[in-house]
């Protein structure tokens, strides 16, 4: 989010950021949908660990950049009182197409996210670690949840930011596609009848995306605090390594019901780490915190073959009751529900 230091609303103000940043940085800071918001984005990276040092350098740089000129950088799923009528749309055709095509649908698209792409050879393979990330979609979400305000009013929900992008067409949980075949064919049936360019514009929550050569995952929420990034970076890839070794050892994929993943996904948005979740192997409802630690004792060995069992240690904290949502309630309820303290409270630990 990029903020007038003083009023701490959003400010239109990508354009002047873009025009500063170091050659070092070239194409790694990025304009999105809206004039008010940027996008950071690492090189491949080896590792997640190094990662995550690109990331805290592209976060000190914005901010750096921000404050020279009278603006502050935040990151949440939302900005908490902050109205889409007020937003200007990014000059670039795609965008610009985007807005003429959606109307409506776009310009209410005030929300930030986290994307995580992993490296996969191979296209089938690509399509079965997405299909196996499709079913953890909702518990990535419920760790994630970062955006309780939408508009000044309290919501009632962890990730408000959900139900805002489900308005969008070809979002949400995919379907399971089985193989690269069924994928490349349903893909080229939509580009045939003029529905989209190309695959691109399918913002499924975890897509293969072969220009790049990896699966992404983009389910979550923006986080405000670093290290939660990195964690979910290193759930991420250690979930994706372990349905590669599935697919080396020919392990075939159940496919679970899109509407019982869904479910889920509901269920996450609204409560977050607090959620009950249907545990499709045992057919009952557990905690969402007793799924995650579940998991992360699965990836441990995973994670460790990718050298990120450190930064995977990272979500200990999000299991402990503060996750962003969480953090942004208790801070605003403490600072009698004062949404700009709030705000300014953002801008330190994004920064930090």
């Amino acid at each position: 989010m990029i903020l007038d230091a003083e009023r701490l609303d959003l400010a239109q103000e990508i354009e002047a950021i873009l025009a500063a940043v170091p050659a070092e940085f070239e194409g790694q800071v990025k304009p999105e949908l809206m004039q008010s918001v940027l996008e950071i984005a690492t090189r491949p990276c080896e590792d997640v660990r190094r990662a995550g040092e690109e990331l805290a350098r592209l976060r000190r740089c914005v901010s750096q950049i921000a404050e020279e000129r009278g603006l502050l950088v935040a990151a949440s799923g939302t900005h908490p009182s902050a109205h889409w009528e007020d937003q200007k749309i990014v000059e670039r055709p795609r965008y610009e197409e985007l807005v003429e095509e959606l109307n409506f649908i776009a310009h209410q698209e005030l929300i930030f996210g986290t994307h995580v792409h992993v490296a996969i050879e191979g296209p089938d393979r690509a399509i079965y670690v997405a299909d196996g990330i499709r079913r953890y979609l909702p518990l990535l979400l419920a760790l994630s949840a970062n955006s309780p305000f939408w508009r000044g009013q309290r919501t009632g929900m962890m990730s408000s930011r959900t139900p805002i992008f489900r308005a969008f067409p070809r979002v949400g949980i995919p379907p399971h596609y089985g193989t690269w075949e069924i994928y490349s064919h349903r893909v080229e049936q939509m580009m045939r009848g003029g529905a989209i360019e190309d695959y691109t514009y399918m913002w499924w929550d975890v897509r293969p995306h072969p220009n790049l050569g990896t699966v992404e995952t983009r389910v979550f929420d923006q986080q405000t605090t670093l290290s939660h990034t990195i964690g979910l970076a290193a759930l991420t890839a250690a979930l994706a390594h372990r349905m590669s070794a599935l697919y080396d050892a020919e392990e075939p994929l159940v496919e679970q019901p899109t509407e019982l993943i869904d479910d889920n996904k509901v269920r996450a948005a609204v409560g977050g780490m607090h959620s009950q979740l249907i545990d499709f192997w045992r057919g009952e409802q557990v905690p969402a915190e007793q799924m995650a630690r579940g998991l992360m004792g699965e990836l441990a060995d995973d994670a460790a073959a990718l050298g990120c069992a450190a930064e995977l240690e990272l979500l200990e904290e999000l299991l402990e009751g503060q996750t962003g949502a969480q953090r942004q309630l208790r801070f605003w309820e403490r600072n009698g529900q004062d949404l700009s303290i709030l705000v300014r409270e953002m801008v330190a630990d994004t920064r930090a």
